[in-house]
């Protein structure tokens, strides 16, 4: 049974650490200095937005609504719109090696949203794959429930040797949630449909982040060997590197695309 090293640590302080902290992690397997790991963690309050947002004329409004409703605004990882991460929400990050990294972004993008959709459906959630129509941040690999609101997102970030499949999935405070985004996504000129967002809690009363996460973890453990680790201090200096590459008002010189057959990457690292 091959290991897989867990990290649970959260930045919470400050999401563009956080998102940082995830980066760094990335840029280590990359380079052959890290094993294939999964962070997940509680984020705090903050807006995602995409290299593609950024470009919207819409952009700083979009920026201070978030901040309005209590969101920081950060640049996300990982390509496609505007998501929130929430501090009840639970959020991942994982960070694989591969040696033609494009090639497999189909099939990752498959394993983790089967794998939130079976750990949610242990808890009860009548959980499904696949995009509700006015979602936020559309894509194929969205989970849902019922087939009526969404619960969690997840895009890529592919570099030369490793891939980053992170997102969020929302247990708690949907309808916050969902007018934060309605006045992003108005003032970005996105199509959105609130009502289709979101909550674990909703669907299953009494849930939490930590329930979530249990469940990922014991479907995770069916297969593979599980190593609990904190992330090491290189890495921590690493991401607190990276910090302005993550802030809005950052210099950004990526370029963003689809992946194929839908979701969400990132193609190229260049920051």
């Amino acid at each position: 049974m091959s290991r897989l090293i867990v990290h649970r640590e959260s930045l919470s302080a400050s999401p563009v650490a956080d998102t940082a902290l995830s980066h760094a992690l990335l840029r280590a397997v990359d380079a052959g200095e890290a094993p294939e790991s999964l962070r997940l963690y509680r984020p705090a309050d903050a807006m995602a937005f995409s290299v593609l947002d950024r470009t919207r004329p819409g952009f700083a409004t979009a920026v201070e609504r978030a901040q309005i409703d209590g969101f920081d605004p950060i640049l996300r990882l990982a390509g496609g719109r505007a998501a929130v991460f929430e501090r009840h929400a639970l959020a991942f990050a994982w960070t694989v090696p591969a040696r033609n990294p494009r090639a497999g972004i189909r099939a990752r993008f498959e394993a983790i949203s089967s794998l939130i959709a079976r750990s949610l459906g242990a808890l009860g959630v009548d959980a499904r794959v696949g995009e509700v129509e006015g979602e936020y941040c559309p894509g194929e690999f969205s989970v849902n429930a019922r087939g009526a609101v969404k619960l969690m997102g997840v895009g890529q970030r592919v570099l030369r040797r490793a891939a980053h499949v992170g997102g969020v999935v929302i247990v708690r405070d949907a309808e916050r949630i969902a007018r934060s985004l309605e006045a992003v996504y108005s003032a970005l000129d996105f199509p959105l449909d609130a009502s289709r967002t979101g909550a674990v809690e909703d669907e299953v009363p009494g849930v939490d982040a930590e329930a979530v996460a249990d469940a990922m973890l014991r479907e995770i453990g069916k297969q593979r060997s599980l190593v609990f680790q904190p992330v090491s201090q290189s890495r921590h200096e690493a991401a607190a590197a990276l910090q302005t590459s993550h802030a809005t008002d950052a210099g950004v010189a990526q370029r963003a695309g689809p992946a194929a057959g839908g979701g969400k990457v990132l193609l190229r690292d260049s920051s």
